[in-house]
């Protein structure tokens, strides 16, 4: 093992649920305001899950008011306090870029099956 897989091995301490793409998510962010400091939650559809190790990133997207929404958590920062999964998804895809186009039941992910 090299020293940057070791440095990265080190830093990478987070402690969160496994998630695939395609689950229901609420995840936990630490907001600060004027020095105050709270705890926001998000809920979507994780539709990404990008790079490796300390560096890795997913994106979660919801529709709010009829307007997309979509947000890109790093898995290693601070600011996330904690990650819930709600529902399992069943896809067959990577990347699921194609819910931007879908709109209502069109949007909908099949429960995966235990």
């Amino acid at each position: 093992m090299n020293v940057i897989d070791k440095i990265n091995k080190e830093q990478c301490t987070h402690t969160h649920p496994e998630f695939n793409v395609g689950d229901t998510l609420k995840v936990y962010v630490r907001i600060v305001e004027s020095g105050n400091e709270r705890v926001q939650a998000f809920t979507g559809i994780c539709i990404a899950r990008d790079g490796g190790s300390i560096q890795e990133s997913f994106t979660l997207r919801r529709v709010q008011s009829g307007e997309g929404v979509e947000r890109v958590f790093p898995i290693n920062s601070p600011r996330l306090a904690k990650i819930e999964v709600m529902r399992r998804g069943e896809v067959r895809r990577a990347k699921l870029y194609y819910l931007r186009d879908k709109i209502g039941k069109a949007a909908k992910i099949k429960d995966k099956k235990d």
